[in-house]
């Protein structure tokens, strides 16, 4: 058993065994989990993927005279405004109103941590405190006062594998996915993934600190649509959609190495960003968690070409297979391909180590743990039985 406040003291001391969580699967399966738990004191984990649930609370300052800010644009993107006078939250997936497809919230994003000018334009219905009615004019990240991304689902433990059994492509948020099982898409990093090397919560709870876009972040609360109770296998790793984590951190020292404003081709905009989260050996039973490799993570295959909300299971398959270049369903050898990136998910947990290591960087104890007792509930529609105010 080993505490935060020993491996912190540790890491103080230059003396923490930091291991990333492929380099963890690699010495577990030559020496075992229980020299794992006698050695390794952090595992650092890393992934860089599609995060759609994203965006970033902004914060103007006062013109003069000032103005309430009814509605916001943000190079034609429009933000939500309804909240004080010049607060606003920009989505990462709003669509430009000028331009659509091609560019939306999370370029606006990309934009201001690249350090661009970006416009501003919002318009008032005036009150006695905030007289002026509109205003134009250019900001650059440094003109606000604060600029923090606060993502609502990032991280998802493990996800579907996506593909099309019907005659057409589909343009979907798993990208584009060709007809008659042509290709199959999945996008999490498999071994080297948060969640995955924690998948019980133990480690990872609300106040943890991490990697978020190329600075420290922190775990603020549960993730939308958090499903604690998925399916699940003899390890315990979850075997489709489950756990998910809502972040938070401050875009002004963000990198766009690590936060990308992204394109998916006649579906819409989404947000590419760079987690990792380290993992502290508390016991024998974390070593066995980060132990798990590729061949032993699962995911569920379905069929994206059904429009309804329950859609077929063709099977489950292993991100060795995953990585491997194909899977096979029905006598079908389909290629695969990810959506999230391998080498930047590798990049994320060996700066981690090296933060660690170099004792920038130490472990957080979580203030509250995720819960782990209820499921997801999907929306049912019913007709309305109460007047609309």
């Amino acid at each position: 058993m080993k505490s935060y406040e020993e491996i912190n003291e540790k890491i103080r001391s230059g003396k923490a065994v930091v291991l990333t969580a492929e380099e963890v699967v690699a010495l577990g399966r030559e020496k075992g989990v229980k020299h794992v738990a006698e050695t390794v004191d952090v595992v650092t984990t890393g992934t860089f993927g599609p995060m759609c649930s994203s965006g970033a609370f902004l914060n103007f300052g006062h013109s003069d005279p000032p103005i309430k800010m009814q509605k916001v644009w943000l190079n034609d993107v429009p933000v939500f405004a309804g909240l004080a006078a010049v607060d606003a939250y920009v989505g990462a997936t709003e669509l430009s109103e000028n331009v659509g497809f091609d560019y939306g919230g999370g370029h606006v994003i990309e934009d201001l941590i690249a350090g661009k000018p970006v416009v501003l334009r919002a318009i008032s219905y005036g009150t006695d405190c905030y007289p002026r009615r509109e205003i134009e004019t250019e900001i650059t990240l440094a003109d606000l006062n604060q600029a923090y991304l606060f993502n609502p689902r990032n991280a998802y433990q493990n996800y579907n594998i996506a593909v099309n059994s019907c005659a057409r492509t589909l343009n979907t948020y798993m990208g584009i996915l060709l007809p008659n099982m042509g290709n199959a898409t999945y996008s999490t990093s498999g071994e080297l993934s948060p969640l995955l090397n924690d998948p019980h919560y133990r480690t990872i709870g609300i106040g943890t600190r991490i990697f978020m876009g190329g600075t420290e972040g922190y775990v603020a609360w549960e993730g939308t649509q958090h499903n604690p109770m998925q399916a699940r296998g003899d390890n315990g790793e979850p075997l489709a959609p489950s756990g998910t984590l809502a972040l938070i951190g401050d875009m002004k020292k963000m990198s766009t190495r690590y936060i990308r404003g992204s394109y998916y081709y006649k579906y819409g905009i989404s947000l590419f960003v760079g987690v990792g989260i380290p993992i502290p050996i508390l016991d024998e039973e974390m070593a066995r968690c980060v132990c798990i490799g590729n061949e032993d993570i699962y995911a569920t295959a379905l069929d994206y070409s059904v429009e309804n909300r329950a859609k077929p299971n063709f099977g489950r398959f292993s991100y060795k297979e995953l990585r491997g270049g194909s899977i096979t369903i029905n006598g079908k050898s389909i290629p695969t391909a990810p959506l999230s990136s391998l080498k930047r998910a590798r990049e994320i947990a060996d700066l981690l180590k090296t933060w660690v290591k170099d004792e920038k960087f130490t472990l957080t104890a979580p203030v509250k743990p995720l819960p782990t007792d209820h499921g997801f509930k999907p929306l049912n529609i019913v007709p309305p039985t109460g007047a609309m105010v």
